[in-house]
């Protein structure tokens, strides 16, 4: 009898065995997904990759989306390796950066475009703004440059011919409504509309604060606009296959259509 049972038990144990061996590999392979970090402002950035996250899931990659509400912090996590990759800003500004800190940052890819705008509480056209009147721009280097040059395309303002994409208020030639222009924290830019006769606001945080750019901005850049956003990563990091993916994810059909569709022309796809 005792026998009998010492068999049995035995043979519980080798087919245990046997059982285990036949699902460990799966349960290694739900385990062994690469973790793909990425660092994102969370309109419209955020939500485009949560939109992504399936595709990359089928194919072995596990997105992370690591959120930030401003435009430096970003760029120091992707230097000090918190995050693998980030997608929030344009060429212009990710050159400007690099030049400053001494970071070494890459483009792999432009995703879409968030044509900047003029918006106001005050006025309801352009053709409103009075002498004087006090505008809230962006204090970057790129983004004030480039509210400078909305400003000039859409005849408010009156640039040097050589003032470039990093203009500043020295290279303005003409001002004929003598603007008085208040540099801010891109971030903030949204909450300046009630103390201010107007602000140029970059539609990420225009969109986190309830505008549409489409209906609410008085003046608004194009979709010729240069100022694409992109994927930056480590230099030493472009030709890794998860990036690869995470590049031809964001660039397939299914997001520029889910870009048309859900922002309906407030961020536009420039791929």
């Amino acid at each position: 009898m005792k026998k009998n049972i010492f068999v049995s038990i035995i043979g519980f144990v080798i087919l245990s065995l046997l059982f285990s061996g036949c699902t460990a590999p799966s349960a290694s392979k739900s385990k062994g997904a690469t973790v793909l970090k990425v660092g994102a402002t969370p309109v419209p950035h955020g939500e485009i990759l949560e939109f992504i996250k399936p595709k990359l899931q089928e194919q072995g990659i596990q997105l992370e989306i690591v959120e930030f509400t401003d435009y430096v912090n970003p760029n120091l996590a992707l230097e000090s390796k918190e995050i693998d990759a980030n997608f929030f800003q344009h060429v212009p500004y990710m050159e400007a950066f690099s030049r400053e800190r001494g970071i070494q940052m890459i483009s792999v890819g432009k995703i879409h475009v968030e044509p900047l705008g003029l918006y106001s509480k005050k006025i309801k056209t352009i053709h409103d703004l009075k002498n004087g009147a006090v505008i809230a721009i962006p204090n970057d280097p790129t983004n004030e440059g480039r509210a400078f040059i909305l400003l000039d395309a859409k005849g408010i303002i009156k640039l040097k011919k050589d003032a470039g994409l990093e203009a500043t208020e020295k290279d303005i030639e003409e001002n004929p409504k003598k603007l008085v222009f208040k540099p801010i924290d891109a971030a903030q830019l949204p909450r300046t509309l009630e103390d201010t006769d107007a602000s140029v606001i970059n539609t990420n945080y225009a969109l986190q604060a309830g505008l549409n750019p489409v209906k609410d901005s008085l003046i608004i850049e194009g979709s010729e606009s240069p100022y694409a956003n992109i994927v930056a990563v480590r230099p030493e990091d472009q030709d890794k296959e998860t990036i690869k993916k995470l590049v031809g994810a964001l660039q397939s059909p299914e997001v520029k259509q889910f870009i048309e569709e859900k922002y309906k022309g407030a961020v536009v796809p420039a791929f």
